[in-house]
């Protein structure tokens, strides 16, 4: 039997909330765990803004999280981490470290760039991030221009002046022996987003009259231009961190079916992978390696699913 589509909200032990500010123009978005998971980061753009990853490498220690975050503004997003583990604490979360009474809730995150291109307030994401970690809850997860992808665009290379709006996005399917998988992205690309199916470009840079330039037919711009795609993806099955480790690898190759160009100087591509270990696999592995192939696979599949969700959506919105 084949996995059935579901939304991501529904994979148990995770939540999703969004936060965006006063005008706007960038956010917060945050997903929340009932507890720590294991988890792994896989980071392939040249320019990225990160929180707190290097403890998530396969040899480190403790590579377990309480959050995810991914924030707009850049190096100024990662003030949401104090705002998320705030709130994390207010509701009992944390453990403690080392016999040391006090509670500590590790977290990590990443943060795209969409300062805007004239001098203008940087938003507080501190707060930002305690309300998108309030706002999270089980159910429906909203996609589009909301929270990180507030301020989100995709295909700079002619300028951002010409770029078309990028967003948020989720996918996610329950198998019956491999359980819940679900993918959630921000994309802010330097580069143009295809239909891997179609062939077509649906988003990119535009033309006078709104078509779509595909970036290998056209002089790259003199603008520096900087962008980051961020996914998380999340399973509820019992898999090993190196597992995990896979997963992350085969989402990026998925993205880069549908994304040109990518991984740039640029680009601030990170992925993270999680587990929140609700459900044990029932049979043996029929070869070494095959539970993390298989969800890989299908991660890259839900993955381009959130991506094309997050531009279409986004395109349809006022």
């Amino acid at each position: 039997m084949p996995a059935r589509p579901i939304d991501f909200g529904s994979i148990a032990g995770v939540s999703v909330g969004h936060a965006e500010s006063e005008d706007g123009t960038s956010g917060v978005t945050v997903a929340r765990f009932d507890a720590p998971a294991p988890m792994v980061v896989d980071v392939r753009g040249g320019a990225s803004a990160t929180y707190d990853t290097a403890s998530l490498a396969l040899d480190a220690t403790f590579g377990r999280r309480w959050a995810i975050f991914f924030a707009g503004g850049s190096l100024y997003g990662l003030d949401a981490a104090r705002g998320v583990r705030t709130r994390i604490l207010e509701t009992g979360g944390g453990h403690r470290a080392f016999r040391n009474p006090n509670v500590v809730v590790p977290i990590s995150g990443a943060a795209l760039f969409d300062l805007p291109m004239r001098r203008a307030p940087i938003p507080d994401y501190l707060p930002l991030g305690y309300e998108a970690a309030r706002r999270a809850v089980p159910g429906p997860v909203a996609i589009g221009r909301v929270g990180a992808g507030a301020g989100a665009t995709v295909g700079k290379y002619l300028g951002r002046e010409r770029a078309m709006a990028g967003g948020v996005g989720a996918a996610a399917s329950r198998d019956p022996v491999f359980g819940s998988l679900g993918v959630l992205v921000v994309v802010n690309a330097v580069g143009a987003v295809r239909d891997p199916e179609s062939g077509k470009w649906i988003a990119g840079a535009r033309t006078a009259d709104g078509r779509v330039t595909p970036p290998s037919t056209q002089e790259g711009s003199r603008e520096r231009t900087t962008g980051t795609t961020l996914g998380l993806v999340v399973t509820d099955l019992v898999v090993d961190r190196p597992a995990l480790a896979r997963v992350a690898t085969m989402v990026h190759t998925g993205l880069a079916s549908a994304i040109s160009p990518f991984h740039s100087t640029t680009d601030g591509d990170v992925i993270f992978a999680a587990t929140t270990e609700r459900r044990r696999r029932r049979s043996r592995e029929a070869r070494p390696g095959e539970t993390a192939d298989r969800l890989g696979v299908r991660a890259a599949g839900l993955a381009v699913s959130a991506l094309l969700a997050a531009v279409r959506t986004s395109r349809r919105e006022p």
